[in-house]
């Protein structure tokens, strides 16, 4: 090679420019996508129990419902305790809550002796009563 030629390929290549930066933000754009979907998870996980635990409150409500209206009170003594469990479970709003203090002494005569009479009428109604409203306001 000649003097000449390797002149002219020096010139040539002092055309050449070198690289350009191009802004690379796909990093950060990665990075984004995964906390938003995260997130975006988080909150349909969050709503999603968040519905079951409300229809698991109401659930138990129809079941403390269900057993009090299944209580016969052909034996008053153990009627009574689970009566007025449940009846304490179900006052949850004011009206409940309100027919519940007044239920409760009615039944209490009936739990701490040894041996009681059947049920009185009051106190029947009153429970009824109370069942009739718990019913309707779930």
């Amino acid at each position: 090679m000649d003097m000449n030629q390797t002149a002219k390929i020096n010139d040539q290549l002092r055309d050449i420019k070198p690289l350009l930066e191009i802004p690379d933000s796909s990093y950060y754009i990665y990075w984004g996508l995964i906390i938003f979907t995260g997130l975006l998870i988080l909150g349909i996980v969050f709503f999603v129990l968040k519905k079951l635990w409300d229809n698991r409150k109401v659930n138990l409500a129809k079941g403390y419902l269900k057993a009090l209206k299944e209580i016969d009170w052909i034996q008053t003594k153990s009627s009574a305790y689970k009566a007025t469990h449940y009846a304490r479970l179900l006052a949850t709003d004011e009206r409940r809550k309100e027919l519940f203090s007044q239920l409760e002494p009615m039944l209490e005569q009936y739990k701490y002796k040894k041996e009681v009479d059947n049920i009185d009428q009051d106190t029947q109604n009153k429970f009824n009563l109370y069942v009739q409203v718990a019913d309707e306001s779930i």
